[in-house]
């Protein structure tokens, strides 16, 4: 599917203003996402720490059934579990990113036009407007630009990598409209 010469909606002040960027979403931009997601709302800060702490706990108890040499599958299971919790604490959004390959490789190239009247995604299988009230808040990170709905749990994201954009200067705008629009996380 060609994205070139696609209109989009908006007055003509919102077109002067518009940053395009053209680029395919990676599991590297997806796991940023979810870290960045992570942060976002307090639940998910509790269990960001609560996870491996509680990780840990299993891991101490369950080495210390082995150690004692107490009878019963009480040791093994809980050191495993342990292990697992920390695991997942550590490489939880990595592996969240992987499980979307496929439906990464499937949109293929990914063409985002970011102007005064909100987000239009378009990619090989689907084209979405979003308007600004969407997703309220954003994060910057190194790579992207992610955004998301606090208020649903930061369940709906949208990743923005920076590599996307055409021209000198357009990441700075890019940050000015969010920023003028968002609220920074």
């Amino acid at each position: 599917m060609s994205m070139q010469g696609m209109e989009r909606p908006g007055a003509p002040g919102d077109r002067e203003a518009a940053v395009e960027l053209v680029y395919e979403v990676t599991t590297a931009d997806l796991a940023q996402a979810f870290r960045v997601r992570n942060t976002a709302t307090p639940a998910l800060r509790r269990q960001r720490w609560l996870v491996p702490l509680v990780g840990i706990a299993l891991v101490v108890l369950g080495g210390e059934a082995l150690a004692a040499g107490q009878p019963g599958p009480n040791g093994l299971p809980v050191l495993a579990g342990g292990l697992l919790l920390c695991g997942l604490a550590v490489w939880g959004p990595r592996l969240r990113a992987r499980a979307f390959a496929g439906l990464l490789a499937k949109a293929g190239a990914t063409r985002t036009v970011v102007d005064g009247t909100g987000i239009q995604v378009t990619t090989a299988r689907s084209s979405t407007r979003m308007e600004w009230g969407a997703q309220p808040v954003y994060a910057e990170t190194a790579d992207t630009f992610v955004l998301l709905d606090v208020a649903k749990g930061a369940a709906a994201i949208t990743v923005i990598p920076k590599r996307g954009v055409r021209g000198p200067g357009d990441v700075n705008r890019l940050r000015a409209l969010l920023d003028a629009r968002l609220r920074r996380l």
